[in-house]
């Protein structure tokens, strides 16, 4: 039975983003991290919205895609990879059965034969076509962003300003749907970047709650601009997702840490916060199914409650955003696609009108301005994940190689002269600038998460282009030419990246880069989400 409506709208957003591990490794970090995602989370979150687009149901989400993961899920050699990726997990759960874990081997038998056949029925030509199809029904608004994910704030202005565009570009080219809206890279932000959106396009962009210091109540456009600024509610999004608890850590729920060696499965359910590896239960997908009844309620009820009582605050029908990676969905929690599947269909059965950023903004869900300041999603809220002392020296690096990068472009346009013809150099030259500024990589020094592996990337690319840069400076245009084409062979995304497109001018360090230190020096207590702990996202 359907409950009484509640005033104003929900909407989640789902950030999908990982960096581009094609090339660069198989286990435990590179190309294995992007199969598990694709098969614990792509796959089951577009199965979730095919069914209930459809069941007729429209504008269900914001689904953010960056550039560099759609160019994977696209791309002929991941796809390839993938799809032996999915035979191999059908044996290893084989495996599991004959070595006496039956329960466990028949689960994951189940769910990796049902992969593999959506698999090559609908993703063996690349993921474009499946997120096209949700995108033409009506059922999500796509949201775009730059090209490789870098923290925009500490960017080179004419970077970022190429970074953008030519994401949006790559956008259409693979979906025939230019963005309004983008999910900001790590939601980070700095003064003046709201000029830039509006320039791109960009009518619409994500940050954390704390950068509206908490009132998420309405979008807010950004200073002078009619760019607006939707914030994430963290006392909804953070019932499913927190630093401290939310819903993955039930003791019901499969446990992501804890693996069996011999076949890479993950036997067991969290059965505790305490409990060791090795002492855990084992996965039983019907407990499991209680507690995500329990949850969706939960959830549902929290979202009505908050709806309501912000609503009543602001004198006004108020706007939710609850929002999340959407690795979070699969592959950190087993069980998340399932949750996902139920609380779309729950909440309007609970009288919740569910819509998009798009939609909220288009019915008015929008307040007065705001002086929006230096923020991001990450620890603390401010800049120190990808611009502390952890990481000075990545940022030191990012900024010779853009430099280099740059005046080395510039450089080329002056000895060509009048000829305007493209330059798969240069082109090169950008790609390898663009894959080392990643903001994944400082993210993974400074959470230690493979830490070695993030700065050997951000290394080799930044080998790249001094290599690329210096043939080209030395005028051998030969051996440029021949480095250009060897890295592209690795580093070949974006093929309709286009260094002719890179604004002229000078000037290779952004403002917000300058004072990133003194942005640093507040205190953490200072921050508006000090006492809501550290965020965990930031990158699933």
């Amino acid at each position: 039975m359907s409950r009484p409506a509640v005033p104003g709208q929900f909407t989640l957003v789902l950030h999908s983003h990982l960096p581009w591990l094609a090339h660069h490794g198989r286990w435990p970090v590179g190309e294995e991290w992007l199969y598990q995602s694709w098969a614990s989370s792509y796959l089951p979150v577009a199965e979730v919205l095919r069914n209930l687009a459809a069941e007729g149901r429209s504008h269900l989400l914001s689904l953010g895609i960056t550039p560099v993961l759609a160019a994977q899920l696209d791309d002929p050699h991941c796809l390839s990879g993938m799809h032996h990726w999915l035979g191999n997990w059908q044996l290893r759960a084989d495996e599991a059965a004959m070595a006496g874990n039956t329960a466990l081997g028949k689960h994951e038998h189940r769910l990796a034969t049902a992969a593999l056949a959506d698999f090559e029925q609908r993703w063996r030509h690349g993921a474009s076509p499946v997120w096209r199809s949700l995108i033409d029904a009506d059922a999500i608004e796509l949201l775009g962003g730059p090209l490789a994910h870098p923290f925009q704030p500490l960017l080179a202005p004419r970077l970022r300003a190429f970074q953008l565009t030519e994401g949006l570009a790559d956008a259409h080219q693979r979906l025939a749907h230019t963005p309004s809206g983008i999910w900001a890279p790590e939601c980070g932000y700095t003064p003046g970047m709201e000029t830039g959106y509006a320039e791109a396009g960009v009518t619409h962009f994500m940050v954390d709650g704390p950068a509206l210091r908490g009132d998420t109540s309405l979008g807010r456009p950004v200073r002078e601009s009619d760019v607006v600024a939707f914030g994430r509610d963290l006392q909804v999004s953070y019932r499913v997702w927190s630093p401290k608890s939310g819903y993955p850590g039930h003791s019901a729920y499969r446990d992501f840490h804890h693996y069996d060696h011999a076949t890479g499965l993950k036997p067991a359910r969290v059965t505790g916060k305490t409990v060791a590896g090795a002492d855990k239960a084992p996965y039983d997908p019907e407990l499991a199914s209680a507690a995500i009844v329990r949850d969706v309620d939960d959830f549902v009820q929290t979202v009505r409650e908050r709806l309501i009582s912000e609503s009543e605050r602001i004198g006004r029908p108020a706007l939710v955003v609850a929002a999340f990676d959407t690795e979070l969905f699969g592959h950190w929690w087993h069980e998340g696609p399932q949750w996902l599947e139920q609380v779309l269909r729950a909440l309007p059965e609970a009288g919740v009108n569910v819509g998009t950023l798009a939609g909220a903004r288009e019915r008015g869900f929008v307040g007065e301005p705001v002086p929006l300041a230096d923020s991001s999603w990450g620890s603390g809220k401010d800049w120190r994940v990808w611009a502390g002392d952890q990481v000075r020296d990545l940022v030191e690096l990012n900024d010779d190689v853009v430099r280099l990068a740059l005046d080395t472009v510039e450089k080329m346009r002056a000895a060509d002269g009048a000829v305007e013809l493209r330059d798969p150099v240069a082109d090169q030259l950008l790609r390898e600038a663009i894959l080392t500024v990643s903001s994944d990589w400082a993210f993974m020094v400074s959470k230690d998460s493979a830490e070695g592996y993030a700065r050997d990337r951000a290394h080799r690319h930044a080998h790249a282009v001094r290599e690329i840069a210096a043939a080209v400076g030395a005028g051998q245009v030969a051996k440029a030419q021949q480095l250009a084409a060897g890295w592209s062979a690795a580093d070949g995304l974006f093929p309709g990246l286009d260094a002719r497109r890179l604004a002229s001018g000078s000037g290779h360090r952004s403002a917000g880069a300058e004072h990133h230190a003194a942005a640093l020096e507040l205190a953490p207590g200072s921050s508006p989400a000090a006492d809501q702990g550290s965020a965990s996202e930031g990158h699933a």
